[in-house]
């Protein structure tokens, strides 16, 4: 390769400096050794690079542009020297995250901007799980952090976790216009079963897939998530619960309506697991800060 890195410090250095004398004396070298490095660079590309006036040399539109543009391979070289000192000292290079579909992405959005604002140099990767979803993607490799893991840990190795909350603040939806609507009173699990229900596919691909709520032998759409589980309901394609955070304004515009059952839907934990034999800087840090009372609050509201 004709270009390196030193040829564009020194062309950058000469630009910025106004003459060789001085960018050699910001490089530490003497002019004669510079003048040497710009005539070879010349010689090997075939161009003039600098338009030269007696001892004075200004570049040319050739070696501004080759300037211009080799100064971000410069930046990003510099970029990812840092980034490799803060890998060594135990920055993962990617952090994954499965995030359960009942906790909206951009409730995350507030930590992120913590941590990119912080400097740290860790690429995060954000991946939409359902339910036995999260735990299958800690126990394949697929992501390093779950957040929002619904029920108990499966029995994996390398797993650990602790509680974030429980699952308590859903609502049972259905459009005005289905026939349930109409129903006096709460509705019995023997009316539901005739009733076509939404849910969101679980997304496991190695761990036994969970259901939540289900009746056995009713009838079942599955979704890809959440939202186009409220979507359907509102448009009268079945049934179900959906987080308080979702429901809400779909009632308040009357695109549903809430109803009681006879038998509430039961409560059960979500948690924040990681894999745990490896545990890096970035995913530490998110473990402190999923630790904090405020940021639990603001994870679990209407859920």
């Amino acid at each position: 390769m004709k270009i390196s890195f030193e040829l564009l410090q020194i062309l950058d250095a000469i630009e910025r400096h106004g003459s060789f004398t001085a960018a050699a004396a910001a490089l530490h070298r003497v002019p004669s050794a510079l003048s040497h490095a710009v005539a070879k660079l010349e010689d090997d590309l075939g161009v003039t690079l600098f338009q030269r006036e007696g001892r004075r040399a200004t570049l040319n539109v050739a070696g501004l542009t080759l300037l211009e543009d080799g100064r971000h391979l410069l930046r990003a070289a510099s970029d990812l020297e840092r980034r490799v000192q803060r890998i060594a000292d135990g920055w993962e290079a990617e952090l994954r995250i499965a995030l359960d579909a009942i906790i909206p992405a951009e409730r995350l959005f507030p930590l992120l901007q913590d941590f990119y604002a912080a400097g740290h140099p860790t690429q995060i990767r954000i991946a939409g799980e359902v339910l036995g979803g999260t735990w299958d993607a800690l126990a394949t490799g697929r992501a390093d952090l779950a957040i929002g893991a619904p029920g108990d840990v499966p029995a994996r190795s390398g797993i650990a976790s602790r509680p974030l909350g429980t699952r308590s603040d859903f609502v049972f939806a259905i459009a005005p216009d289905h026939p349930l609507a109409a129903w006096p009173g709460p509705i019995p699990g023997s009316e539901l079963m005739r009733h076509r229900a939404i849910v969101v596919a679980d997304t496991s691909q190695e761990l036994a897939a969970r259901t939540v709520g289900l009746i056995e032998g009713q009838d079942i759409l599955r979704v890809p998530d959440i939202r186009a589980k409220a979507s359907a309901q509102v448009a009268g394609l079945g049934i179900g619960h959906l987080p308080r955070w979702l429901a809400d304004p779909e009632i308040a515009a009357g695109r549903l309506v809430e109803k009681t059952l006879t038998e509430p839907r039961q409560e059960f934990p979500i948690n924040i697991a990681w894999r745990s034999r490896h545990v890096g800087q970035a995913l530490s840090w998110f473990l402190e800060r999923l630790a904090e009372r405020t940021v639990i609050q603001a994870l679990m509201d209407g859920l």
